[in-house]
């Protein structure tokens, strides 16, 4: 703490008595009685309570200057005339520019001149005279708290108060850091582009917005000054910070605002109390999460419904069939499942294009929709296929008539971008709870009625019988053990002869498929290669066929071809070059004695991929053989599109031809087509000497068939060309 530089000698306190009370007199002494002694006993008495009193004031006024200098504030005491009396050392902290000129008795309006002189006080530059005139009028006359701004930057929180005596006593707080926090929070909220809300904690009046709340909600200043947050809400009555909330959870509520314009938007709210001014308040950050919930919405709509046509999909179609099977559980009422399957759409794809077919698709679902009725469900399940479910179903012929009135409404032409487009549609129906009890039974049991009246009638309606599912349990049962054969290589190939007519020899062998099940004995392959179609398995069993075939076929005289069918399903990998160039790699079998059967169905596609595959097979050295002849749409044109090494006589057209002249003069075309292009011709299923005499007469090269040999297996194979080469040999 400063003090004084000189300390004057304090004067002889004079004794003091009470006021209002009148002194006690004396008792008289006789003059006679004083003495020079008694007088001088008493003055001395007198001087030492005096140096007492004395003692006494140093140390209070000691204890005083202690007590003020561990204040944080700065104290100041000025005596009626501003001069001053006592400061603390926090005062002379703050203003330690001028602390110099503290001392006894020195005017505080001097020490401001000078310090305005040197600089001290940045507001009063260009106006000194006035400024001080104004801080003496605040410092005589104190009034309200005021700031005051020293050269350094720092700001100074001055609170003044008169004395009874006409003194004054001033506070001194350093409130820079607050003024430098307060202006980073200005900052953050008057420039944040987050709108932000200051509101009172006592009544929530609303005590400050920034400019992205004014902008986002439309009201001006004065409009929210008015306002309490409450007036924003749209919807809830509880306040954004109440209590009892986690700030997760309060991150994860959405809250529904009014805007000016009256739109409603969402919010997410983030919360946190802080004091402004000296008043305690809740600062709120709305984020704005309206598309966010817009797009969540879609979302959520999307993973329900489908895209082209806004219907329900499987997912939510199977929600609202357990609600309405829930309901019918306490009730006599039924559920029926119509699965509906337009006939022929692919077609519509394929000559119109698939802009046409969507457009169908949509046209067909407003059809359904304003068949039905609003408590009925209609769903897209598949590209071309809508299921309908109808509660309150008490009899079965009630699903017939809303069967009938949906293929009625169906079936009427549709004008599509000048196009007047017909499409027939075929529908299964199964009951609860006969055909089921629960959705993924009763979609099930629909989906195989739909499937027979697509195969048997089309065009109407089929209801689920117990056969089908039986049928369709016994498929399932094939494709699982299927897979197991194809894995564990439980399939076999068995080898058909090629036989050229002219000289009796075997030429070459046709690979056919064979399953020995373990349990079930030898599996027709009309029974499990369509399932391997259908279920992709035709893929890895051709890939197993191919290099089972190549392997044994190396063990056969050079002369001897081995032919394999491929499945167009095969083309479509992509791989099928790399498969083959394998096969023959592993097996080292040459390339010139596979031969490749394929179908006519297989260049139907007209697919660029295809044909380039074709040629590359071609190019390694593989003959190529069109299978089945005779039996597609088109056969010449494939002819000339591709130069096939083979062609093969279907044996629809062998069977009883020495009875079928007509069947003859096929063959005879075939023959000399086949001679032309300069390419072998087999004739396929040759079971009589009969059609063998008829096929020789006709110039045919080669036969396959019964009449020669049936399938068999590798080991009978070997034998069989063993034979032959000792037979020739002799």
């Amino acid at each position: 703490m400063m003090r004084p530089k000189k300390i004057k000698k304090p004067k002889q306190a004079k004794l003091s008595r009470p006021r209002g009370r009148r002194p006690k007199p004396m008792p008289k002494v006789s003059s006679r009685l004083r003495r020079p002694g008694v007088e001088i006993g008493e003055l001395v008495r007198q001087r030492a309570q005096a140096e007492a009193a004395i003692a006494e004031a140093r140390k209070s006024n000691a204890r005083l200057r202690e007590a003020i200098d561990i204040l944080p504030q700065g104290i100041v005491f000025l005596d009626p005339e501003g001069r001053y009396t006592l400061w603390n050392r926090k005062y002379s902290e703050i203003y330690k520019r001028s602390s110099d000129l503290f001392e006894h008795g020195a005017r505080l309006e001097d020490t401001i001149r000078i310090g305005v002189a040197r600089g001290d006080y940045p507001e009063a530059a260009g106006r000194e005279e006035e400024w001080i005139a104004e801080r003496l009028k605040k410092m005589y006359q104190p009034g309200e708290r005021h700031e005051q701004v020293l050269a350094d930057g720092r700001v100074v929180l001055i609170e003044e108060r008169l004395t009874s005596d006409g003194g004054i006593v001033g506070l001194r707080v350093d409130i820079t850091e607050l003024k430098q926090r307060e202006a980073s929070f200005r900052l953050l909220f008057d420039g944040n582009p987050v709108p932000m809300i200051l509101c009172a904690l006592d009544g929530e009046r609303i005590l400050a917005v920034n400019d992205a709340a004014i902008a986002h909600y439309g009201y001006v200043r004065a409009e929210f000054e008015r306002m309490t947050i409450r007036s924003l809400q749209a919807f809830d009555a509880e306040l954004p910070w109440a209590a009892g909330r986690t700030s997760d959870e309060q991150a994860a509520r959405t809250w529904k605002h009014v805007r000016a314009d009256g739109t409603l938007i969402d919010l997410a709210i983030y919360s946190r109390r802080l004091m402004h001014g000296d008043q305690p308040a809740m600062l709120l950050a709305l984020m704005d999460i309206t598309e966010r919930k817009r797009a969540e919405a879609r979302l959520a709509f999307m993973a329900q419904h489908d895209s082209l046509t806004g219907l329900p999909n499987r997912n939510l179609l199977r929600q609202q069939m357990d609600e309405m099977l829930q309901h019918t559980r306490r009730s006599t009422d039924k559920v029926a499942v119509l699965m509906l399957g337009l006939d022929n759409f692919k077609a519509v794809n394929d000559t119109l294009g698939h802009g046409i077919g969507d457009k169908l698709l949509r046209g067909v679902a407003k059809r359904l929709r304003s068949t039905l009725r609003d408590e009925d469900a209609l769903a897209r399940l598949n590209s071309d296929e809508f299921t309908i479910v109808q509660g309150g179903v008490m009899r079965p012929e009630d699903a017939v008539l809303l069967a009938r009135r949906i293929l009625d409404a169906i079936g009427e032409p549709y004008l599509l971008e000048g196009h007047s487009v017909v499409i027939g549609a075929s529908i299964g129906i199964a009951m609860s709870p006969g055909d089921g009890e629960d959705s993924e039974k009763l979609l099930k049991s629909a989906d195989m009625a739909l499937s027979r009246a697509k195969s048997e009638f089309r065009g109407t309606f089929s209801f689920f019988e117990a056969e089908m599912d039986a049928r369709a349990q016994s498929r399932r049962k094939i494709e699982i053990d299927l897979r197991d054969a194809i894995q564990n290589e439980g399939l076999r190939p068995y080898y058909q002869p090629l036989v050229d007519l002219a000289t009796g020899r075997i030429t070459g062998l046709e690979a056919l498929v064979r399953w020995p099940h373990p349990e079930r004995g030898m599996i027709s392959p009309g029974e499990f290669i369509p399932v391997a179609e259908e279920t992709g398995l035709i893929n890895p069993l051709g890939s197993l066929m191919l290099r089972r075939a190549c392997t044994d076929a190396a063990q056969w005289p050079d002369d001897v071809r081995v032919a394999v069918n491929l499945s167009p399903l095969q083309f479509r990998t992509g791989n099928l070059l790399a498969l083959v160039t394998d096969a023959l790699r592993q097996s080292g079998l040459p390339a010139r004695r596979l031969e490749l059967e394929i179908t006519e169905t297989l260049l139907l596609e007209k697919s660029s991929q295809v044909l380039a595959t074709l040629h590359a097979l071609r190019a390694l050295g593989v003959r190529m053989s069109m299978d089945d002849f005779g039996t597609g749409y088109s056969s010449l044109s494939y002819l000339r599109s591709f130069p096939f090494d083979k062609i093969k006589i279907d044996q629809s057209f062998v069977r009883d031809l020495d009875a079928n002249p007509d069947a003859q003069a096929i063959v005879r075309s075939i023959v000399s087509l086949g001679m032309g292009l300069g390419v072998t011709i087999t004739a396929e299923g040759v079971e009589t000497e009969a059609e063998l005499s008829c096929l020789r007469a006709e110039g045919c090269h080669e036969g396959q068939g019964f009449l020669f040999s049936r399938a068999r297996p590798n080991a009978e194979v070997i034998s069989l060309l063993k034979a032959q080469r000792v037979a020739t040999a002799a």
